[in-house]
């Protein structure tokens, strides 16, 4: 079976003791790519270390978390963008609202969003939306900026039936699902039982979110494995289908192939 985790942070300091065993572990279970979207400004040098070192595996996304959006976020996404004309890179991300803590900066999250996403649409890459506590902010932002160029995915998405339904809506956005789908108090499955799996793509969101049995521990990409028998589990599929279509997914996703 082949496996695209199409969200990891394996360039975080977290891998510094480890990160080729990291790779290694992930390539023996199967993951035949890592998507990294980056953090923030401070976080570029590692994701592109990351690169150099696996050039065919480990692949960059860019962009600014919502969470280190603030008062110079324009400054910020200056630089971002200029990076974008500099390297090749397969995505806008990871981009977004969070407003789980705060809605300090709401408004500054909302355009530093909407200036990301046109990114997205004018280099036709796609944008990967990390949302907490704002579905109705980003879906008010993307009614009105998507159109037949955008496509991307919603990272970690724990969200209902009617939430998924309104991205699906979208027609090219897919529902990125990592190890929240194995908790045992999760919606999740239920909510899967009625998504189509070729709406659907797997995620670790490494070293964050490790799916049972390692929950609470470092997560890494060779973890994957559980999330695709969880999923296996929730679709009444045997896993090589469920592999071979969630892979097809992301692919399609980031225009690649091999």
């Amino acid at each position: 079976m082949e496996l695209i985790d199409t969200h990891a942070h394996i360039f975080i300091k977290h891998f510094d003791e480890d990160r080729d065993k990291v790779i290694e572990n992930a390539r023996k279970a199967g993951v035949v790519k890592i998507f990294n979207p980056n953090i923030d400004l401070t976080s570029i040098d590692r994701l592109l270390k990351l690169h150099q070192d696996y050039p065919d595996y480990c692949l960059p996304l860019i962009g600014i978390h919502p969470g280190s959006i603030g008062e110079n976020f324009m400054k910020d996404l200056y630089q971002i963008e200029d990076w974008l004309y500099k390297y090749k890179f397969y995505g806008i991300g990871e981009v977004g609202l969070d407003f789980y803590y705060s809605r300090k900066y709401q408004n500054e999250q909302i355009e530093a969003f909407r200036i990301q996403v046109q990114w997205a649409k004018k280099m036709a890459l796609p944008v990967i939306i990390h949302v907490r506590k704002a579905f109705n902010e980003i879906f008010k932002v993307l009614d009105e900026e998507n159109d037949d160029t955008l496509k991307g995915i919603f990272h970690c998405f724990t969200g209902n039936i009617q939430q998924a339904r309104k991205i699906i809506s979208y027609g090219g956005f897919k529902l990125g699902i990592g190890g929240v789908l194995t908790f045992k108090n999760s919606k999740l499955p239920n909510t899967l039982k009625d998504i189509d799996l070729k709406h659907i793509v797997l995620e670790t969101d490494a070293p964050f979110l490790s799916p049972v049995p390692y929950r609470g521990k470092r997560n890494e990409s060779a973890y994957l494995i559980y999330i695709l028998k969880k999923l296996a589990e929730v679709k009444n599929m045997d896993e090589p289908t469920v592999a071979k279509i969630t892979t097809n997914n992301a692919k399609e996703v980031f225009n690649i192939d091999f």
